[in-house]
């Protein structure tokens, strides 16, 4: 990193994200339209979007399209875009008067970009139908990433940003060798996948407007749903559609490109994946064991309600079909540790990520069997790939330094006041992008009773954990700004 900051090509993809925003925020007036709302609040804020896309652009008019990006520029411009975006994004919130405070209007905001799902909301219900569209169009415009957007539609931007694109989205294996037809690819089975899961809704008798707002949010583990009690009083049917979609949503969308390719033997040989089904399958079996046998609940509605919460928890999706604090003591504290988990890489979903934890795991079978053998060579290995000890040790790393921040984190709330339970389970699903918590932040409850500080500092959580921590740790090293 010791080349200087090249801010013309930050501001000018952050440019192209504003003309995305302005874009977006354009089709909330067509909802309001639809439903006789008030369209003024997305017409101002698409054209603040506009206007302040518009000036960066020309301040960047002149840079040439040939310049190389390097690590710096990304990871300014990556985490540049995402406040810029957030706080353009709060406006709908404040102008409609839907949510007055500037702190709460900001928390809403990042959490639905960052897909986190956390909400201070109190009576979701009374909003405006064009203000709930917004909100989860926020969640799947975050999903998939908005630098991912960028490149896609912007060919004319040639600055190499496959940097943009890894440092996004955590996806660590290419589909194809240009970054533009990656994105492409990933859109489209992004697209198809939230076209699926409307239709599938539709079918059981959910509305359109309540299907698109879900699937935006399943797709985008995202969470936020029009309804105050989430998807708790939707049928089984509903309930299990959700739930597949979220696991979906939660795998590695190189796994759905080799599906659609009938790539299988590819699919055969991911190691993420089968750990990502055995570590689903083997919480869900414990928590239905746990909620038949002691609070005798019929077995199909403990696996249901295991299978949802469980899939919701470890993808970072945050829906809620049952209120998971009822539950023994022995199952939400499982719900707890589950919030560490995270889905794939290359997905939605947000947390420290299975194969982290599946690296880790080798590590630590490796350190057993090096006793055993102290002269026997052991690489680590991912599917049939030998780790780098590089690779291996920035994993370690990260996975650490994940948990000193949670712990930072939850400290700081306690210090202001808030109980070690709230505020140990807010830090970890902020940072993981889940939603709801434990404590007085459960699958009922919401952050809208927490003071302002901690709401700005869960802000900064939730900034942290989508962009994956280094890219935003870095920018306050006094050596990311010297050459």
């Amino acid at each position: 990193m010791g080349n200087l900051i090249n801010f013309k090509i930050v501001f000018k993809v952050i440019s192209r994200n504003l003309f995305i925003l302005a874009a977006s925020l354009f089709v909330c007036v067509g909802v309001a339209l639809i439903f006789g709302e008030e369209t003024l609040p997305f017409i101002i804020s698409s054209l603040i979007s506009l206007s302040v896309g518009g000036l960066f652009f020309l301040a960047t008019r002149t840079q040439s399209e040939d310049v190389s990006i390097h690590r710096k520029d990304a990871c300014l411009t990556v985490t540049l875009s995402w406040l810029v975006i957030s706080l353009i994004g709060c406006f709908p919130y404040l102008f409609s008067g839907a949510i007055p405070s500037f702190v709460d209007a900001f928390f809403e905001s990042i959490s639905g970009f960052s897909t986190t799902g956390s909400s201070i909301l109190v009576d979701i219900e009374i909003l405006p139908k064009s203000i709930l569209f917004w909100r989860s169009l926020t969640h799947w415009i975050g999903g998939i990433g908005i630098i991912v957007l960028v490149i896609i539609i912007m060919p004319t931007l040639q600055i190499g940003g496959y940097h943009l694109f890894t440092l996004e989205s955590s996806l660590q294996e290419k589909i194809r060798p240009k970054i533009k037809s990656v994105g492409n690819r990933l859109l489209l089975i992004y697209i198809i996948l939230t076209v699926a899961e409307i239709i599938l809704l539709m079918a059981g008798n959910m509305n359109l407007f309540e299907s698109v707002c879900h699937s935006f949010g399943t797709v985008a583990t995202g969470g936020f749903s029009p309804k105050n009690t989430s998807i708790i009083n939707y049928s089984p049917y509903i309930q299990y559609v959700i739930t597949i979609f979220m696991f979906l949503a939660g795998t590695n969308f190189v796994i759905h490109y080799y599906l659609f390719k009938r790539e299988f033997r590819k699919i055969q040989e991911n190691e993420e994946l089968k750990f990502y089904i055995v570590m689903v399958f083997s919480i869900v079996a414990v928590i239905t064991a746990s909620l038949y046998f002691t609070m005798q609940k019929p077995l199909e509605e403990s696996f249901r309600e295991a299978f949802f919460q469980v899939v919701s928890i470890v993808t970072c999706t945050g829906f809620a079909s049952a209120d998971y604090l009822l539950w023994p003591s022995f199952a939400w504290i499982i719900i707890f540790f589950a919030m560490f988990l995270g889905g794939s890489t290359g997905s939605t979903a947000g947390g420290i990520k299975m194969v982290r934890h599946l690296i880790m795991l080798k590590n630590i079978k490796r350190t057993f069997r090096q006793l055993i053998s102290p002269n026997a060579i052991l690489p680590i290995r991912l599917n049939n790939n030998v780790i780098s000890s590089e690779t291996n040790r920035s994993i370690l790393t990260f996975i650490a330094i994940y948990f000193l921040i949670f712990l930072f984190g939850s400290v700081s709330l306690i210090l202001i006041g808030i109980d070690g339970q709230t505020a140990s389970s807010s830090v970890a699903t902020c940072m993981a992008g889940i939603g709801p918590g434990i404590g007085t932040v459960g699958p009922v409850s919401n952050f809208a009773h927490l003071p302002d500080l901690a709401k700005i500092i869960l802000s900064f959580m939730m900034l942290l954990g989508r962009l994956e921590i280094y890219t935003v740790i870095v920018l306050f090293s006094g050596h990311f700004w010297r050459r």
